[in-house]
């Protein structure tokens, strides 16, 4: 079962009904004890980022999570900003990430021409940077796409962490990975069958 963590920031109905749809249970959860209990989490994210580390910091989320990611290394999968919070940092504000991947999280403004629009939305296509149990049977030859909503983008530290590689203007990390730690830029539960692919497989570890 996964659980979902609802610390008021992010698509929970939407990406419960994908799960739903797939055969996978999946329940939205904001009690610690209950999460506590979880043996796969995803984080969610919609909105800026030290409003959503400050809500999971105000909620006592922190040691729950630190506890279930790092000691007890059960999948975790964040998901568009959930994914963001996977890092040290963000240039949309100034509190510290999770940290549990060794990324930065940088705006697109600062590496776009004038030319670009920001945010990067619609649908993109992705390429595989490394294999990992997440992205199993994507194929590029079928052209791979997902759909993003994004002002800012991730950038690791080392690329064995990539497992995903998108371009707007630049090649960006659109998913990627340490141990049992897993992100994705897009919005699996708007991106279709390779949305679900994604969702299945992560059900799967």
């Amino acid at each position: 079962m996964v659980t979902i963590v609802n610390y008021g920031m992010g698509n929970l109905g939407s990406i419960k009904n994908m799960f739903k749809y797939i055969g996978v249970e999946a329940i939205i959860e904001s009690d610690i004890d209950k999460i506590a209990k979880a043996s796969k989490i995803l984080l969610p994210g919609v909105g800026s980022f030290d409003a959503a580390m400050k809500r999971i910091n105000d909620s006592n989320l922190i040691e729950v999570l630190n506890e279930k990611a790092l000691k007890e290394q059960i999948p975790i999968l964040g998901i568009c900003l959930g994914m963001q919070l996977l890092t040290k940092s963000s240039d949309e504000g100034n509190l510290k990430g999770l940290g549990w991947i060794d990324a930065k999280t940088l705006s697109f403004r600062n590496f776009l021409q004038s030319n670009v629009r920001v945010p990067h939305m619609g649908w993109n296509y992705v390429k595989i940077s490394n294999t990992s149990l997440l992205t199993a049977g994507l194929k590029e030859d079928e052209e791979a796409r997902f759909y993003f909503v994004h002002s800012y983008f991730v950038r690791v530290e080392d690329e064995k962490n990539s497992i995903l590689k998108t371009n707007y203007g630049i090649n960006f990390d659109s998913a990627i990975q340490k141990n049992n730690i897993y992100g994705a830029q897009f919005h699996p539960e708007k991106s279709h069958k390779f949305g679900m692919k994604i969702f299945e497989n992560f059900a799967r570890i």
